[in-house]
């Protein structure tokens, strides 16, 4: 790595063009289940991380706004991850598929795709913050439902309006008692 000429308080180390420097965020409990894990994973959620291996990204030319920039620019993104990958509960992975279900190909992959913004990285943070969001409402496991009772008055409610409708059309009819 080359340094920069000039005085102490202005010298920088070169980085080539395309290289960043990644932190990795301290190990503690507060964290909020978003950004790299240590181990190079993505956090989804709490618990569940994946390996970037298993995210598959696609980039293509989007639609929408951006002038002729739009013609050049690859800035659309699909992530494509196959469920079995995802380390769920298998509750959780059913709720998976039942939220997703629209979204998921026969062979078993999530696809989302994202072309909001003209930005490639911001597209595939967004793909990245919609499959953490699923993940989410998937781990959530929904309230049992409990049986009810109607009331009285909602019975009473129902018996009257039927008797209503009875005497209606029964009045409809001819009247034939000759």
């Amino acid at each position: 790595m080359a340094l920069l000429s000039g005085t102490n308080a202005n010298r920088q180390a070169y980085r080539p063009r395309g290289a960043c420097a990644m932190t990795m965020p301290e190990k503690n409990p507060g964290h909020d289940g978003q950004g790299p894990t240590p181990l190079g994973g993505i956090r989804l959620g709490v618990g569940v991380s994946v390996q970037e291996s298993a995210l598959e990204f696609s980039f293509s030319s989007s639609s929408g706004p951006g002038g002729q920039n739009v013609n050049r620019r690859s800035t659309k993104v699909r992530l494509r991850i196959n469920l079995d990958d995802l380390p769920l509960r298998p509750a959780a992975a059913r709720r998976l598929r039942t939220i997703a279900a629209s979204q998921i190909t026969d062979a078993g992959d999530l696809v989302l795709t994202c072309d909001n913004s003209r930005s490639q990285r911001a597209n595939k943070e967004e793909c990245i913050n919609r499959l953490r969001e699923l993940v989410a409402r998937a781990m959530v496991a929904p309230k049992p439902r409990r049986a009810t009772k109607p009331s009285r008055g909602s019975v009473e409610r129902r018996l009257k309006a039927k008797r209503v409708q009875s005497d209606r059309k029964s009045r409809r009819k001819p009247n034939i008692d000759d």
